[in-house]
């Protein structure tokens, strides 16, 4: 189990460990009915299926049956509601109301979108995730979705000082940030090695100035790490590859914020047909 804190923005901090409330109506998946699978948010553990969510009409995502052992059940410290969290990791979810009448079970899971994840996949029952910075993260996203095992993507902006940085803001170099991806796997498909040898075989981690044509330092090749165990096994990879002679610049870092880049950035490649100009395959272990 990943606890994924440290690369979390304080908008959805404050829902999940300050057990704050998102404004009614403005969750991103209120009025959102794809076929899949809702995770917390913080450590990746399956918690709805998309089956059990329905209108409720209130503003925030409604749910009338968890996964058997995903969700605690607390009294409020308001001293009336009954909060739920995590099972696993006690992040905030939300709130549990019964005898409402609104389905069969007579039970409604309000949830604030914050504390969730989705991902397109019916049968997932837990994630773990990995964050890369290997260049135009269009071209990193392209490579990543296309990997058995891997659940979700999602790009954006990481390393820097501003916080919510724009596109325009990351390309004028001033906020020391990298672009990014978030990479959300099925752990029983596959593992974190095989992960991190996949991000150094698709992007050449001996360019010291960018990515192929792209040389500004939003470009630069960096793996961040979670926990000791990742860390070590990034450490112990880039000594195989410098075994066989490549001087790799890859820098290995803690995770940091991480901030979801504009929709038009997302799934780039897909949305204007194209392929990658500065990225590809070349196996290396």
């Amino acid at each position: 189990m990943i606890i994924k804190t440290a690369s979390l923005t304080p908008t959805v901090l404050a829902v999940i460990r300050d057990k704050g409330t998102e404004r009614p109506f403005s969750g991103e998946y209120d009025d959102f009915g794809e076929s899949g699978t809702y995770l917390c948010r913080q450590c990746g553990l399956a918690l709805f299926r998309s089956q059990t969510k329905f209108h409720s009409g209130c503003g925030w995502p409604s749910f009338d049956q968890e996964l058997p052992r995903a969700i605690s059940t607390q009294t409020d410290a308001d001293g009336m509601r009954t909060e739920i969290v995590c099972a696993r990791c006690k992040a905030h979810l939300g709130h549990v109301f019964r005898g409402e009448g609104f389905t069969q079970t007579n039970t409604r899971h309000c949830v604030n979108s914050l504390s969730l994840d989705f991902v397109a996949d019916l049968n997932v029952k837990d994630t773990e995730e990995a964050i890369f910075a290997a260049g135009c993260f269009w071209g990193v996203e392209y490579y990543f979705k296309r990997l058995p095992g891997v659940v979700k993507t999602e790009v954006g902006y990481t390393g820097g000082m501003v916080a919510n940085p724009s596109y325009r803001e990351i390309c004028a170099g001033n906020t020391g940030h990298y672009e990014a991806i978030r990479v959300l796997y099925d752990p029983t498909q596959i593992n974190y090695e095989s992960i991190a040898k996949y991000f150094f075989e698709i992007h050449d981690p001996t360019q010291r100035d960018g990515q192929g044509p792209d040389r500004a330092e939003q470009y630069l090749s960096v793996a961040f790490y979670y926990t000791p165990e990742q860390k070590q096994i990034l450490e112990n990879l880039m000594a195989l590859l410098e075994e066989k002679q490549l001087k790799i610049a890859t820098r290995v870092l803690p995770v940091s914020t991480f901030w979801r880049a504009e929709e038009d950035h997302q799934d780039y490649y897909r949305k204007m047909h194209k392929e990658p100009y500065c990225h590809r395959y070349t196996a290396r272990f």
